[in-house]
């Protein structure tokens, strides 16, 4: 443990430098969960899972630990070529010293380059680009990271909006009609969802749900 405070308090050059390494190392270390969030297909899945829960409005059903392991194991399984690819060209001979590690990086952002830019629209990321002055690329490596992670992040937040917005609609009609036989009935007292609730659920098993749902999201990518 001392050895690892002398790093910091070593006046060195070469131990400043080791320390410096060390303490950035660290800060990726800590803000990486939110980085690859944000460039994989994870926020996309997630706010999906999420509409198809507030739509059967079942409350904490199924849990958020639930939709949140569901989510992550989607995700690996639709980045995995991109993984494969940054594991292949970028860790593979950066750990076997064969490049540095600047080269490590600009070889590990090419495949999320290519998967973002798929799906990120143009004028997303024209928003980025043009407020931070950048010239226009000539292919997608030219992209900065800077500009594309936050336009790929909108983009999958308007994506996941959309298709939120189609699951809402056969419940919204089922709220709509239990509604409307509750007042013909002049059961007005009785809440709307206690009724519609059971009748949603039911639609949602006859309909393989969760499989329409899975398959129209890995289908998106």
């Amino acid at each position: 443990m001392n050895e690892f405070f002398q790093l910091f308090n070593a006046s060195d050059p070469a131990n400043v430098a080791t320390s410096v390494k060390l303490f950035l190392v660290l800060t990726v270390l800590s803000i990486a969960p939110g980085i690859l969030i944000l460039m994989t297909s994870f926020t996309r899945i997630i706010i999906v899972l999420s509409f198809v829960r507030t739509s059967l409005a079942t409350q904490q059903m199924p849990p958020n630990q639930v939709l949140i392991a569901l989510a992550m194991f989607m995700t690996f399984f639709i980045m995995g070529p991109t993984f494969n690819k940054v594991n292949k060209e970028a860790l593979t001979p950066l750990f076997e010293e064969k490049i540095t590690l600047d080269e490590a990086y600009d070889k590990a952002s090419i495949p999320f380059k290519h998967f973002m830019s798929k799906h990120t629209r143009e004028k997303d990321l024209a928003l980025f680009m043009n407020y931070a002055g950048y010239s226009k690329p000539k292919k997608v490596e030219d992209i900065p990271m800077a500009a594309l992670v936050p336009a790929f992040a909108i983009s999958e937040i308007k994506t996941s909006f959309q298709i939120g917005f189609m699951i809402f609609i056969p419940f919204l009609v089922i709220d709509i009609i239990v509604a409307s036989v509750l007042m013909s009935m002049g059961m007005m007292m009785l809440p709307p969802v206690m009724i519609s609730l059971p009748f949603k659920i039911l639609l949602f098993v006859l309909v393989d749900g969760w499989y329409l749902v899975v398959k129209s999201l890995l289908q998106s990518f």
